[in-house]
Formats: C-alpha cells, sequence, structure tokens
C-alpha cells in the first residue's frame, strides 16, 4: 500500500528510529530512579535527547525540553498555564481539537482570527484586529493538517511580542521540515509531536517552554521527594511519572536522521504536493484547496470530487491500494475556513519516503473513479 498519511504519522521511519528503541527496551531502566548502571544510562540517554532538541529549536537550555506523550499533551499544558475561566485568547480559524478543546474545557472566551486559506497577510492582519481588543493569549498552528496551509507564524508572534500577549505555537505539521527558533519566535510554548516530521515513535513529544509552566500530570519525579507539592524547577515540574525511554531514545536516533535534511525533505515534499495539485485539478469536478504560488503550503493537500462523499472516496481509493485521510481531521474549524464543513476532504500529506511514481498512480486512480 502507498502511505498518503503523513500528517497522521509517518508510518516509515529511517530504519536507526526501530534499532535504537529496541536497544533501549534491553538495555535501559527509568531515569532518575536509581543510581545502577540502567537507571544512569536511561538518563544519559534522555539527557542527550534534550540536548539535541534544545540546539535544534534554540531553546534556552535543555532543561526547557519537556517531554510529552503527543503535541495534544504539550498543548495542554500550554492552556492550563496561561488560560483561566473567562480569559480572552485569540486563536487561528486553523485550529486542531488539541487547542480548541482545552480551550473550550477551560472556559476560555475564544477569539477567532477569521482569515481565508494562503492569505498570510490577510491572516497577519486579522490577528492584529484581534490581539488589539485584547487578549490574555493566543495560540497559532504553523501548518494546517487540512489544508497545508503556512501560517505567518513570526509575524504573528511579533503582534504578541509588542502586545505583551503569551503566545503558544503548535508546530505538529511543521517540525521536520520548518525552522522553529523558539529564541526567534518568543514563545511562551512550542509544542510538536515526535512521530510525524521528526520521524520518531509513536507516544513521543516535545514542548519548549519558558517560565510559569503548569503541570497537568502530578506524581513522582525522581527529585524532591519528600515535599507534597511538584517541583518548581524544570523539567521535573511537567514530567511526572515514569518517561517513555525507548520512545525517546528512538527520537533521538530520529532528530540525528532529521538535522540536516529538513530543507531537502520540504523541497520534495512542495514537489509532490504540486504535482498532486496539478494531476487532480486537470479531472473534471475535482476541486483541489492549494496555494498556487506554492509559497505559503507545506506537505499536506485536501481535495474533493464531486458528488462524492469524501469518507467514500478514500475508502474506495484505500481498496486499492492508497492510505489517505478523509473527514474533518479533528480540525473542523480549519474546515469551516476552508468552506469543506461539515464532510470534509480526502487529504494527502506526504514523507521523505514518498516518490512522484506513487504520487502520478493516484491521480490516474481518481481519475478512474471519476469515470474518466
Amino acid at each position: 500500500m502507498i502511505y498518503f498519511d503523513a500528517a497522521a504519522t509517518t508510518l516509515q521511519k529511517p530504519p536507526q528510529v526501530a534499532e535504537a528503541v529496541l536497544r533501549a527496551m534491553k538495555s535501559l531502566g527509568s531515569p532518575g530512579r536509581g543510581g545502577h548502571r540502567y537507571a544512569m544510562e536511561a538518563a544519559e540517554a534522555v539527557y542527550n535527547c534534550r540536548k539535541k532538541a534544545a540546539a535544534m529549536f534554540s531553546a534556552p537550555g535543555p532543561e526547557n525540553v519537556i517531554f510529552t506523550f503527543n503535541a495534544t499533551h504539550g498543548l495542554n499544558i500550554a492552556v492550563r498555564s496561561l488560560a483561566e475561566r473567562g480569559d480572552r485568547v485569540v486563536i487561528s480559524a486553523w485550529e486542531h481539537n488539541a487547542v480548541l478543546r482545552p480551550l473550550t474545557a477551560a472556559g476560555a472566551n475564544i477569539a477567532v482570527a477569521r482569515d481565508r486559506a494562503f492569505c498570510p497577510e490577510e491572516t497577519a492582519e486579522s490577528f492584529r484586529r484581534e490581539l488589539d481588543k485584547g487578549a490574555r493569549a493566543c495560540f497559532v498552528n504553523m501548518v494546517s493538517n487540512v489544508s497545508g496551509y503556512v501560517l505567518p507564524v513570526y509575524e504573528i508572534a511579533a503582534l504578541c511580542r509588542e502586545r505583551g500577549v503569551p503566545l503558544a505555537v503548535d508546530a505538529s505539521q511543521a517540525a521536520g521540515t520548518m525552522e522553529i527558533d523558539w529564541e526567534r519566535l518568543g514563545a511562551a510554548f512550542v509544542a510538536m509531536p515526535g512521530h510525524k516530521g521528526l520521524y520518531g515513535p509513536q507516544g513521543t513529544g516535545l514542548l519548549i517552554v519558558g517560565a510559569g509552566a503548569q503541570p497537568v500530570l502530578y506524581g513522582g519525579t525522581g527529585s524532591d521527594s519528600a515535599l507534597p507539592e511538584m517541583p518548581d524547577f524544570l523539567p521535573d515540574r511537567l514530567e511526572a511519572g515514569t518517561h517513555n525511554t525507548a520512545g525517546i531514545a528512538g527520537l533521538s536516533a530520529a532528530l540525528d536522521w532529521v538535522r540536516g535534511r529538513e530543507g531537502r525533505i520540504a523541497g520534495l515534499e512542495r514537489e509532490l504536493v504540486s504535482l498532486a495539485a496539478r494531476g487532480l485539478e486537470s479531472i473534471p469536478g475535482a476541486e483541489v484547496y492549494r496555494d498556487k504560488t506554492g509559497e505559503s503550503q507545506g506537505g499536506v493537500l485536501s481535495f474533493n470530487l464531486s458528488g462524492r462523499d469524501p469518507e467514500e472516496l478514500a475508502e474506495r481509493l484505500g481498496r486499492r491500494g492508497f492510505a489517505l485521510r478523509a473527514g474533518l481531521h479533528c480540525a473542523p474549524l480549519a474546515h469551516k475556513s476552508l468552506g469543506t464543513f461539515p464532510a470534509g476532504t480526502v487529504r494527502l500529506s506526504f514523507s521523505a519516503f514518498n516518490r512522484p511514481d506513487e504520487v502520478s498512480r493516484l491521480v490516474w486512480t481518481v481519475r478512474d473513479e471519476a469515470g474518466l
């Protein structure tokens, strides 16, 4: 089967990732839970991954890199730290439910910066208007998981800094292909999964943190165990319980593989998006949601076929050998912005392991499904 669902998870991984996970399962104990060799080697492996991530994303130091289960876990920490009931919080029109639902549960007064896809100037202006009305915090998605729209995050970050508004960034579809410079962003939080564009194992994530973070999990940390409260220092304050040491070891190997390849991976993904878009647009009845300039789109592309339910079409394409995702992609706000709510779209999303000939085969198959 040809896999075009990297926005959900990159199924194909570099072989050294699985090798690192297996070695860790056989040889590493629990970091911070003992002075014996297995615990100490685990602590070293975890710290080495922190150092790599801190360097890759310009974090202030390794202690500002928090290991999470996924980006959703990190974004929940950001919401708990930044938003309380009644607080006005500005978000983009492209946010995932990983932002929308925690903010709703917190009772925040959510203000959406309305815009159109692939219009970065309009997006920045919409954020400026909403931020000028006052805000306790701002949340923004770097790249839409529905349309692939690359939002002007650094411009939005500058607007937040000028107004003294803390910023949290969802880098789920950006990490591994786009520059993520925590220092340049000046963000309070940047959350990302390990299992997408970073090519690590599922069950891993990273949260780059400034100060004032509040935990969502409480428990043992292997430090200050006499205290009934969580420690007041990072990373221990936000990392309760046993680490996913094997997953972190795999993520560490994945960071080694990704670093230095980001530009090539991004270039390949843009090439595949352009190839798929041109091919699908040649099919009568196909509607393709893309940036024709290619300047504001990542490795995600959505489309629909006139008269066909997206879920049904994706299921048929699955039976013909293509792994795609259809529906709302856990991002109803994005589909309302794109005009595809409530049915959603069929989504293609690419990785470093896809090839142009795979895209050509998909286009031919969609054309056959359209009866042409």
